[in-house]
């Protein structure tokens, strides 16, 4: 499979650089390349691509609020000479967040990182009988048996996974939340951003940004509300 990338970035000599280091792979085309924010969204409104490489420092419109501005991002590599916005980037569902001069075994790990997320997106996920009201999970040697209906949400914190219930107690468990996530199958959780799988069953209202749970307040990431808005079967969020 061939994966089509678009380039933006406004020095020449980054676009270069990006260039020659995807020549080196063969499943990776440069689809497109633009000097600015503005030509990529025209780009983006003609052509589906698979993987953004976006400059964060742009004149007119910064990295960071063009992908705002998208409602579907492609899976985006944020590439910039400042390390003051790889939060926000993370917040926003990226790839990964270079800093230039971007160096070619560095930029390996980001497609690594990308390649990792296609194959977990097409993986076909273990059935689970929706009826079954035990979620099992291993970590370690232990084996946690938790019925979904006590599961309110899930939160990601650094290693660990934050399990709250509808007991009040929390469950701390070493495990990674996309682990978490790939093993979910037809059970009523959801990802919603980057830190929180959401019980579907414990929502009370939600918004375009946020989810109620009672009187928890999860967000929704930008590029979680997509998969979001069609699992609660909405037309807007």
């Amino acid at each position: 499979m061939k994966y089509k990338c678009l380039l933006v970035d406004d020095e020449p000599l980054a676009l270069r650089l990006l260039e020659n280091h995807l020549q080196h792979l063969d499943q990776f085309d440069v689809y497109g390349t633009c000097k600015n924010a503005i030509k990529a969204y025209e780009f983006l409104q003609k052509n589906k691509v698979d993987l953004l490489f976006l400059d964060i420092k742009m004149p007119q419109l910064t990295g960071i609020e063009f992908l705002k501005t998208l409602s579907n991002p492609p899976k985006t590599i944020l590439t910039t000479a400042y390390r003051d916005f790889a939060f926000e980037g993370y917040e926003l569902g990226i790839v990964d967040y270079l800093l230039k001069p971007i160096l070619f075994d560095r930029f390996l790990k980001a497609i690594d990182r990308f390649i990792a997320m296609q194959v977990a997106e097409t993986k076909p996920k273990p059935f689970r009988n929706p009826e079954d009201s035990l979620f099992l999970l291993k970590s370690g040697n232990k084996n946690y048996r938790l019925p979904v209906g006590n599961i309110v949400y899930i939160e990601s914190i650094r290693e660990h996974i934050k399990l709250v219930l509808t007991n009040g107690e929390d469950l701390l468990i070493k495990y990674k939340i996309s682990e978490l996530e790939a093993e979910i199958g037809n059970l009523p959780l959801i990802r919603t951003h980057r830190s929180f799988i959401v019980n579907m069953d414990k929502i009370v209202a939600f918004s375009n940004s946020e989810i109620e749970l009672g009187k928890k307040i999860i967000p929704i990431g930008l590029s979680y509300r997509e998969v979001v808005k069609k699992a609660l079967s909405v037309g807007e969020l």
